[in-house]
């Protein structure tokens, strides 16, 4: 089941932002995330915000539903021009391609998409053929990322996936072939039963694929999905952090050595990173429509409420669908950061730190987790055993 939204304070009727805030949105970029909340099946570990037609979920309506929040926000914010747009989920690729070109266009026409925006849809592989592939890159998108989590078929049964091994490949090929410029595939490691040469097939998988970026992150079990129950009546081990640590080493090996190279620590591409991720990591805004969705605008953060019903209704009433927001101060603003731009290649200025965490850095930098040169440069920058300990870094720089 989804996990639960943060409390907050609550948001006004019209949505509207505190005083002075919304007169300097997207002054450094500005980004769009169109949540699609609907799946054909729920995998057995993901607790994201997504619900199936057997739960009562459908998606009719739900294109005017978006349409008329960003309607809202239009009267929220007046971002000098979009420059990212990501639609993520859920799958986005259950809806037509048409469906999801009235929502881009939608964005367009009452924001303005830069010349030069980055329009990524996440995509299940068995979700799209090269027919719907050539309809969404006519429709304005030119980025796709598509969930292949596995080579492995005893892995993806165990993550409850649907699709064929073969199949992802072959999707990229054809999302290749229709004019994307910029195909991710993503990998999930540290399953149970996954082997060490079970992940390296996997990796071996999307080199072959000529994708130009690759996502890889270990295995999280989240409380309240089918794959935690399993845990617990010890049906499934847990994951083990040592044999995560390998994996991430294989990992950074066969992608480097494929002429990728990491600019977050889960993330490599070979010449153009993921834009859209790279504006959540540097504290950008954004604007986020959907149930459930995130927002952010210069230090204020709100969140829709969560079932797609809820949504509607709001939207039906006229209001805003937010459900709650928080005001960060400047430490929390700082503390994020931190906590965020530490993760990414360029690292973070050690001038941003005050004196208690430059200390911690020096104690990072002794243990072998910053780079001594990006230090001597005045910038903290992981290391590969650094990216290993990324939280544990993280923590001490905050």
């Amino acid at each position: 089941m989804p996990g639960a939204l943060p409390e907050g304070e609550p948001i006004p009727r019209d949505g509207s932002l505190p005083d002075g805030v919304a007169d300097a949105a997207g002054a450094d970029g500005f980004g769009v995330y169109v949540h699609v909340p609907f799946c054909a099946t729920r995998c057995g570990y993901c607790d994201f915000n997504t619900y199936t037609a057997s739960e009562g979920v459908v998606s009719t309506g739900y294109v005017e539903q978006v349409l008329d929040e960003l309607a809202l926000a239009a009267k929220v914010v007046r971002p000098p021009r979009v420059d990212t747009v990501f639609f993520g989920g859920g799958t986005p690729t259950l809806l037509p391609p048409a469906e999801l070109g009235r929502i881009l266009d939608g964005i367009d026409r009452t924001w303005g998409l830069a010349a030069d925006a980055e329009v990524t849809t996440e995509a299940n592989p068995e979700s799209v053929d090269p027919a719907a592939l050539r309809e969404l890159r006519a429709a304005g998108f030119n980025r796709i990322s598509l969930g292949m989590q596995s080579a492995a078929p005893h892995v993806l049964a165990v993550l409850d996936r649907r699709h064929t091994p073969g199949r992802p490949a072959r999707a990229a090929e054809e999302a290749r072939d229709a004019g994307f410029a910029h195909v991710n595939l993503d990998l999930i490691y540290g399953t149970p039963g996954e082997r060490a040469e079970d992940f390296a097939a996997s990796l071996r998988t999307v080199v072959d694929a000529g994708v130009d970026h690759v996502s890889a992150y270990a295995l999280i079990v989240e409380d309240g999905t089918r794959m935690a129950a399993r845990m617990r009546r010890g049906e499934l081990p847990y994951p083990d952090d040592d044999v995560a640590a390998d994996r991430y080493l294989q990992a950074e090996a066969a992608l480097t050595g494929a002429g990728l190279r990491w600019y977050e620590v889960s993330n490599w591409s070979r010449e153009a990173p993921c834009r859209h991720n790279e504006l959540y990591w540097r504290g950008g805004d954004w604007w986020g429509l959907g149930p459930g969705a995130h927002s952010h605008v210069r230090g204020v953060r709100w969140w829709n409420v969560k079932h797609p019903h809820a949504y509607a209704a709001r939207l039906a009433d006229g209001a805003s669908p937010g459900q709650a927001r928080e005001v960060l101060t400047g430490e929390e603003r700082h503390m994020e950061d931190v906590l965020l731009r530490i993760r990414l290649a360029e690292g973070l200025p050690l001038a941003m730190l005050p004196p208690d965490a430059l200390a911690a850095a020096r104690d990072c930098l002794a243990d072998g987790q910053l780079e001594a040169d990006g230090f001597a440069a005045g910038r903290a920058v992981l290391t590969l055993r650094g990216r290993l300990l990324a939280d544990l870094v993280a923590r001490a720089l905050t």
